[in-house]
């Protein structure tokens, strides 16, 4: 018997464990936190599928598929289903829109197991939509402010501080700025929007209303924030974040060059130097075209000069008149430019202790 679930919400909120039966490819684009891909069909068995479907129509499509997917490719991938289902009794299979290809899947977990395994109906599509909808949502029937501020003052130690706080840059694995690549790569697009959207279930399931959230652009490295969002966010409210020039220096030699060094020796091991000295000069070339040419050269240099330091002693000392190079000379000014345009929408400025006080002030004032 089709066991049919379609309480996408429970689904999330629990986090219901899930079998993604569409193809490795389909599944690369994009899918859900926490799920596993346990494909039906292979990439080219998809496409010989699909293509037989639409010169011959379902039955002929449907024939191939057997002949293709039978004997011991058949058993591995039974096999495998069934192990999943034995371990998650509590979860879900699913294919893209809750059609032929999750009714047979389920049909030969009860035919090897006799476990009646609940497919999610109208799959992949009917949840992607859900998750958009719930971002779409939580921007027209929630109360937003944005947390700005120049570079380095700390805008996500004051986020991860906050219980009613979205962290894009966390979701994007990508801190935001030209330097801000990580040692490990960016979800897809798609990925990001999914756990961002989850996020914003989850929070608003646990009574929250209210959100806080840094002022980005439309682009968080590679990841783009969805639409209604980053519209609403030309108009939210703002809270201005300050700091000396010394305390942001130090912040970003720790962010930008302590830890990302240790992050690309955790994942590459011995070439883990090389890669992270080849990141910090790509992320400079990056804006060359801004810099100018003889700024360029200047802080390429300098950095040029730090990355052989570090290497010969260890020492990241030089890298700090570098830094201050970049605040004074690069993100200031442009962060001074976007501070006056957005003027009239800062209702608070401080440092972290004030500006901590304060949001946690603004929720409790508007619950």
């Amino acid at each position: 018997m089709s066991i049919d679930f379609t309480d996408y919400r429970d689904i999330f909120l629990n986090d219901r464990p899930m079998m993604d039966t569409r193809a490795p490819v389909e599944f690369l684009k994009g899918s859900f936190p926490g799920v596993v891909n346990l494909p039906l069909m292979n990439d080219l068995e998809r496409e010989q599928i699909g293509t037989c479907y639409k010169q011959h129509g379902q039955q002929a499509a449907i024939e191939l598929g057997q002949r293709l997917v039978c004997g011991d490719v058949k058993d591995q991938r039974v096999r495998a289903w069934v192990e999943f289902a034995r371990a998650n009794p509590d979860g879900y299979l699913f294919c893209f829109r809750g059609g032929l290809r999750s009714q047979i899947v389920q049909q030969w977990i009860k035919e090897e197991a006799g476990i009646d395994y609940p497919r999610i109906g109208g799959g992949y599509k009917a949840m992607r939509t859900f998750l958009l909808d719930t971002v779409d949502q939580a921007v027209a029937q929630c109360d937003f402010v944005l947390l700005g501020g120049m570079t380095g003052t700390g805008k996500t130690e004051v986020l991860t501080q906050l219980s009613n706080s979205l962290d894009l840059e966390d979701h994007a694995n990508h801190r935001g700025s030209s330097f801000g690549k990580r040692a490990t790569g960016q979800p897809n697009n798609i990925d990001f929007e999914n756990r961002l959207a989850v996020d914003v279930l989850k929070k608003r399931a646990n009574g929250i209303e209210q959100f806080v959230l840094e002022d980005e652009s439309r682009m968080v490295g590679s990841c783009a924030l969805p639409l209604p969002l980053y519209k609403g966010m030309q108009e939210f409210s703002m809270v201005w974040l300050e700091d000396s020039v010394e305390g942001r220096v130090e912040r970003i030699l720790q962010d930008y060059v302590i830890n990302l060094y240790a992050e690309f020796v955790a994942v590459y091991g011995e070439q883990g130097f090389a890669l992270y000295s080849e990141r910090l000069i790509s992320s400079l070339n990056n804006i060359h075209r801004r810099l100018g040419g003889e700024r360029y050269q200047r802080m390429l240099l300098q950095m040029e000069s730090a990355l052989e330091e570090q290497a010969r002693s260890g020492s990241v000392e030089q890298f700090r008149d570098w830094i201050e190079v970049l605040l004074r000379e690069y993100y200031d000014p442009m962060y001074a430019f976007q501070r006056e345009k957005k003027g009239d929408r800062i209702e608070f400025v401080g440092e972290r202790a004030a500006v901590l006080e304060y949001l946690r002030e603004r929720v409790s004032q508007r619950d």
